[in-house]
């Protein structure tokens, strides 16, 4: 049964609300139960409905520039890469049948630790901007375009502020 007010039931975000399976499979140290959290609470701020089940692997820089190739044709690895399956459609998931797959969050932290000081400012921040900005990517948002990378970096800015704190540096003032 679904309720309507705050007090449903509903775990609170980050506590299960959205099931995140993360896994590190790198050389680098990585908190994947920080971020995972991180990571559920940005798609609960989206609207995907507690229950929806979303992956969060961090791999090194062969497996991702493996990944680039074979997936956006690009040469080398890259810092993060976002595979929806059910994206938005799993905001509504518990309401109609079982809870939906948001998707796959790949993310390189050899990658995001040599981009970190001339973007987000530190490797924790960068790991941070990563996680949220693979997780709008997971439920629809682009930057395709003037417009939506307008949109896109607004929604980051609210949703790194509210879930992480201030960031060291303003990777949006980067150019490129």
């Amino acid at each position: 049964m679904s309720g309507d007010g705050a007090d449903d039931g509903a775990p609170p975000a980050g506590t299960g609300a959205v099931e995140v399976a993360g896994e590190v499979a790198c050389a680098e140290p990585v908190d994947a139960d920080r971020w995972s959290a991180l990571l559920a609470d940005v798609l609960a701020a989206e609207g995907v409905a507690a229950g929806a089940q979303v992956g969060l692997t961090f791999v090194g820089a062969e497996a991702m520039a493996e990944l680039n190739a074979t997936h956006m044709g690009a040469e080398g690895p890259t810092d993060v890469l976002a595979f929806p399956v059910d994206g938005r459609e799993a905001a509504g998931a518990g309401d109609a049948g079982p809870p939906g797959l948001v998707g796959d969050l790949v993310v390189c932290p050899r990658v995001a630790a040599t981009n970190a000081p001339d973007h987000a400012g530190t490797e924790d921040d960068e790991l941070a901007l990563l996680v949220v900005h693979g997780a709008l990517h997971l439920v629809g948002h682009d930057h395709a375009e003037a417009d939506e990378r307008a949109r896109m970096q607004a929604r980051e800015r609210t949703l790194l502020a509210d879930l992480h704190g201030p960031l060291a540096a303003d990777p949006w003032a980067v150019v490129g």
